[in-house]
Parts: structure tokens; sequence; C-alpha cells
């Protein structure tokens, strides 16, 4: 028994005629009325009374009829479901964020994907670098923005650029760094910084021996999170190297200088598991968000 059996018959059975149930199908009549009778064999009941005047249900025909009806339109449902997920229309997006990336990209985004794409579900996940490298792995998340992984945390996940930035020194407005126009690498060398923590951000941290090297960065204290950061910043006892995206995020809280004297850019990107298998959603999104790098 096939589909194309269950739709004959429901074609037949609504217009009791074979010849009107023919032309509704753009079969032949013989053929229509063979695979009738072969749905009718298969089944060992009589669904269909042929008479004088046309087409009668049985009562096991009405009975199936209605069964026929809610198969087909599952049929059809899926149908529908799947080209729209096929489309990138439907399905669930789960995606990590470190912020404050999410506010330069993904708002302008998601803005855009929801206008096109209103039934699939995205869901957001504020996480640290390695807990976004791990939820990759582990497929909880389908993709991530995040900072560039260096080689060695790259196992098993692609990354690529949308954007590289500058660094700045944030502070507060009586720091005496805030005096300059700009900040040498060498006036940081014994200033105390706060720095985002290890447990959760430990490429942060690779990021800030790369911009200090040889020497080592003097960290003073570790935030587990960007507003604690903020707050230590503000008590002015520490300062923080940030990046032009963390600038733009939360201007106005603090002071912010340009850092010299490091080639080191803050490279933010997209990311997904080498093994994952794309969906057309995840795909329309990555677009909208290269499309919005600046």
């Amino acid at each position: 028994m096939e589909l194309r059996h269950l739709r004959y018959f429901k074609a037949v059975a609504e217009v009791l005629s074979f010849t009107k149930a023919a032309t509704r199908l753009h079969v032949a009549q013989p053929a229509l009325s063979r695979q009738i009778a072969d749905l009718e064999y298969e089944l060992g009941v009589d669904l269909l009374k042929r008479t004088s005047y046309g087409v009668a249900l049985t009562g096991e025909g009405q009975l199936f009829l209605q069964e026929v009806t809610e198969v087909l339109n599952r049929a059809d449902e899926a149908v529908k479901k799947v080209r729209a997920y096929a489309r990138g229309e439907s399905g669930e997006l789960h995606i990590g964020y470190l912020p404050p990336l999410e506010l330069r990209i993904l708002p302008r985004a998601l803005a855009e994907f929801s206008a096109g794409a209103p039934n699939v579900k995205v869901v957001l996940h504020d996480l640290g670098t390695d807990e976004i490298r791990n939820g990759l792995r582990e497929g909880t998340l389908h993709l991530a923005l995040m900072l560039e992984p260096s080689e060695h945390a790259r196992g098993g996940i692609e990354f690529e650029a949308i954007g590289c930035f500058p660094f700045f020194v944030a502070m507060t407005s009586s720091h005496s760094l805030a005096r300059m126009k700009k900040v040498p690498l060498e006036a940081l060398a014994d200033q105390p910084l706060v720095v985002m923590g290890r447990k959760r951000n430990s490429e942060y941290q690779r990021i800030l021996q790369r911009i200090f090297f040889p020497k080592r960065p003097n960290v003073a204290v570790e935030s587990d999170s960007v507003n604690s950061l903020i707050t230590e910043v503000e008590i002015g006892k520490t300062v923080a190297v940030v990046s032009q995206v963390f600038k733009e995020a939360v201007p106005n809280r603090l002071v912010y200088r340009p850092l010299v004297g490091t080639e080191v850019r803050f490279c933010i990107g997209i990311a997904r598991a080498k093994d994952d298998v794309t969906s057309a959603a995840s795909e329309k999104l990555c677009a909208i968000m290269r499309k919005n790098r600046r």
C-alpha cells in the first residue's frame, strides 16, 4: 500500500465517481479502477459499491476515508515542514556568544533573520570562550559568535573571522593614564590589571600573553563577567585591556585610550563544529552576520 493508493481512493470517495476522480487526478480511468481494486484486495474488504448511478461508500469505506484523510493531511504537513526546514524557514538554532560581542553584530543580524524566518526559534546562550567550544563540540550549540581561538584550541571547530579590531585601555577619568591620548604598552608594565577569569575565558588571557610578550601582564583581579570587570575598573585601582568592540558596547561608564606598541588584534567571527551538518537556517544567519560586519 502506497500513499498513491490512498490519494486515489480519497479522490473517488469524495466525488463518488471514477470518471470525475480520474479527471481530477489526471490519470486514465481504467488505471484508477485497477489501483482501487488492488487496494481493496490488499485490505480484504470492499470500500466502494459500484452502482448504475456511480459509486457509493461501504461502511468500511466510510471509516477508511476518515483514517485516510488524517494520514494524507499528516503526510502533506510533514512535506511542508521538511521543505520549510530545507529553506531555512523553520527549526531551532542554539547560538552561543561572548559578551559584549553580541551588542555589535547580533541585534541587527537577528532582527533581519527573524523577519525572513519568523518560524525559526532562536535560543541565545551567554557563555565564556571555553564553554562555547565545548558546546559546539558536544552539539548543544549550532553556531557561536566568539573571539578567534588559538591554534591549539581549535580542535573540532571551524572559525570564520568577520572582523579584527584594535585594543584600548579602559580606566576611570581620574586615573593617571587618562591624561594620555594614547597608552604605550610599556606604560602598562607595572599597572595592576583586571582581566576576564581563566576558568571561562582562557582565550582572553592567551591574547593578553601575546600582547605583553615577552613580559607577563600584571594581573591583579580576575573577573567572572563583563559587569564585574567594569565595576573593578570603576573602583579605580585597576585598568583593563579591552577591545574596540568592548569600547563601543560600554561607551559611557569608562574612559578609553588606544593601546599602542602591539600588533595583536582582537578578531571575532563565526564558529561551528567541523562535523556539523549545517542547516539552511544556520547558513542564512551566518550570511547575514557576514553582511553586517563592520
